[in-house]
């Protein structure tokens, strides 16, 4: 099935999550000590990951069309 008026986007890149190297170490310290609830064994990896985290921009959320509009939008041109 062929529809002129149809047009597909790329996908675009994956977008780059901050603080993620903090959390890693933060878990990797819980797992070597072996125990999430220590809080002096792992306090530098929790003191870097808290201020990362309140430094870092928020992140917006894009609009993204529900299936429902995407259905009426294409139906339109099947009939």
């Amino acid at each position: 099935m062929h529809i002129e008026k149809l047009k597909v986007r790329p996908r675009q890149a994956t977008a780059v999550r901050p603080c993620t190297t903090q959390f890693a170490s933060m878990l990797a310290c819980w797992s070597a000590t072996g125990d999430v609830m220590s809080t002096s064994a792992c306090a530098d990896s929790a003191k870097q990951l808290l201020t990362c985290m309140r430094t870092a921009p928020a992140p917006t959320r894009k609009h993204k069309p529900t299936i429902n509009y995407h259905l009426a939008r294409l139906g339109k041109t099947l009939n």
